[in-house]
């Protein structure tokens, strides 16, 4: 497939992997665009909520739709780092140490209630998001491609809960919250609760998610759009008294690039970005006066001009 051409020749095929995904995660079709975006950004997403709200449904049914591959890792408070990553293990047959590797081995984790793991075993993901390889004794081994990070945090006022350090929440390009779906789609669910993602099919490989993300590394942004994005950045440095790594400045611009694919363009403009920064921003903006953050990003975002 010639990669000038992904857009169009593509269109129908994102399309088909919404369809499939929705068939058990049904009713929040946004969620399953930030996920997609996300994923073809080649960034991390971490949500946001409550037990139960689908959080599995949707990562498990984007892995089959997408024809990759999926390990899931349920985080507690005894959870160590080796539990995710793997360790080296002594062969008396052979009288050498070789790797077991562990669950992040795959093409799309789900580390489920992430901040349930003490800080150490949450920081055995860093290597894994920011460099895709994982460093085991003296040996460094690299992760499959495409890799995507999607781990789910519970409400800080939930007992047994850590908080994610800076660092690790700055690898994360885009945070959302699932919700619930209206009544309707509540008795759809319940009416099927039986079925598993194991119904999804693969609409593409991974070669082709591959190409895909290739694809939209490459999508023009236009001189005065990236000025937008920047300055929109530094404002919102400015006003809500938060620190944005240039590390957050490209993984704006790279989901602004997705949501062009997405939306069947070759190229960014000012709406994507705009419309891409509470996402990106949500588990920045820290703790205690996070709402007062919140009004003053959307007063920067009604105020910051855009070309």
């Amino acid at each position: 497939m010639a990669v000038a051409n992904m857009v169009g020749d593509n269109a129908q095929k994102i399309n088909d992997i919404k369809q499939a995904v929705a068939t058990v995660f049904m009713g929040r079709s946004e969620a399953i665009d930030l996920a997609l975006i996300c994923l073809l950004s080649d960034g991390h997403l971490l949500i946001e909520d409550v037990p139960g709200s689908g959080k599995t449904s949707l990562s498990a049914a984007l892995a089959r739709a997408l024809g990759l591959e999926f390990n899931r890792v349920q985080c507690t408070n005894d959870l160590l780092p080796a539990d995710i990553t793997g360790l080296s293990v002594f062969d008396r047959q052979t009288g050498q140490f070789s790797i077991k590797e562990g669950p992040v081995f795959t093409q799309i984790l789900l580390a489920d209630e992430l901040n349930r793991a003490p800080s150490k075993t949450q920081s055995a993901l860093l290597q894994a998001m920011e460099e895709r390889e994982v460093s085991i004794d003296t040996v460094t081994k690299p992760l499959p491609t495409p890799f995507l990070v999607i781990a789910t945090q519970n409400p800080r006022e939930n007992i047994g809960t850590f908080d994610l350090p800076e660092s690790q929440l700055d690898r994360f390009s885009l945070s959302m919250s699932i919700g619930r779906p209206d009544t309707k789609t509540q008795q759809q669910i319940l009416m099927q609760s039986s079925r598993k993602s194991e119904v999804v099919q693969a609409v593409v490989s991974s070669e082709v998610v591959s190409e895909m993300q290739q694809y939209v590394s490459t999508i023009s942004i236009k001189e005065d759009v990236l000025s937008y994005l920047l300055r929109l950045s530094d404002d919102i440095e400015a006003r809500c008294q938060i620190t944005l790594s240039v590390r957050y400045r490209q993984q704006l611009l790279a989901l602004a690039r997705a949501s062009a694919y997405l939306d069947g363009r070759d190229y960014v403009t000012p709406d994507d970005v705009k419309t891409l920064v509470p996402h990106s921003l949500h588990h920045r903006l820290g703790r205690g006066d996070k709402l007062a953050r919140q009004q003053l990003l959307n007063e920067v975002l009604a105020q910051t001009q855009m070309p």
